[in-house]
C-alpha cells in the first residue's frame, strides 16, 4: 500500500510539470493573439467635431492668434496682445500702415515686429501674417492638400511654383505634423468666422 501511495505521488508530480508548460504555452498564445488582434483593429476616425475640438485646441497651443490675429488696445482690463475676437486669425490688416521703420532695419542683426505682431522686418524683407479664416481672401479656396502642403513643404497658398513661405513663419517645425493633426487644425479653420482681408504682398529688403 505504501509501494502505491509513492508510485501514484510520483506520477502525479510529472504529469503536474508536463502539463504546466503546455498552460503557460495556451496561456502565452491567447495573449499574442490578443494583443495581434489589439494592432491591426481600423483605428477608428474621429468625427468631424472632434476633429474641429482637437484642431481648436492645437491652434490655442501653438499660439497662432500671437501672429495671425489683429489685438484690441490695452486696457487696465484688457491684456497686451489680446486678439480682437471680430478679426481673429484674419491676419495682417490691409488698411494698417506701417510706422517709419529705422534705417537699415532687418540688416543688423535684429528683427522688428509691428504692435500687432501681424508684420515682421528681417534680413527677409517684411512680411505679414497670412488670413486664416475662410473667408475667399483667405483659406476659403483651400484644399486638404493645400494646407499640408503650406504646411510640409512652405509653399505658398500650398500651391506648386509658389515662393516659399516667409519668416517667421515656423513651418519646418510644422512639417513633422501627423496628418490627423493637419486635418483637425484645417477642419477647425473652415469652421471659424470668415473674415474678407486682402493681407498685403511682402515687401523686399531696403536697399
Amino acid at each position: 500500500m505504501k509501494r502505491l501511495l509513492i508510485l501514484l505521488c510520483t506520477a502525479a508530480f510529472f504529469y503536474s510539470c508536463e502539463s504546466k508548460p503546455q498552460e503557460n504555452k495556451t496561456a502565452e498564445a491567447g495573449l499574442v493573439s490578443a494583443v495581434t488582434e489589439s494592432s491591426t483593429q481600423p483605428q477608428v476616425a474621429l468625427s468631424q467635431e472632434a476633429l474641429k475640438e482637437r484642431g481648436e485646441y492645437l491652434v490655442t497651443i501653438g499660439a497662432c492668434s500671437d501672429c495671425h490675429s489683429p489685438k484690441l488696445a490695452p486696457t487696465d482690463k484688457i491684456p497686451p496682445m489680446t486678439p480682437d475676437p471680430d478679426r481673429f486669425l484674419s491676419g495682417h490688416p490691409a488698411s494698417e500702415k506701417l510706422p517709419p521703420m529705422p534705417a537699415g532695419a532687418g540688416k543688423n542683426g535684429w528683427v522688428l515686429f509691428s504692435m500687432n505682431n501681424t508684420a515682421a522686418v528681417g534680413p527677409w524683407g517684411t512680411s505679414f501674417s497670412a488670413n486664416l479664416t475662410p473667408d475667399p481672401t483667405g483659406i476659403g479656396n483651400w484644399t486638404l492638400d493645400n494646407f499640408k502642403k503650406a504646411l510640409r513643404e512652405g509653399k505658398y497658398k500650398g500651391m506648386d511654383n509658389t515662393r516659399q513661405i516667409l519668416p517667421p513663419m515656423p513651418w519646418p517645425h510644422y512639417s513633422k505634423m501627423k496628418d490627423e493633426d493637419i486635418e483637425a487644425i484645417f477642419t477647425y479653420l473652415k469652421s471659424i468666422k470668415p473674415v474678407k482681408n486682402v493681407v498685403p504682398a511682402p515687401l523686399p529688403p531696403a536697399a
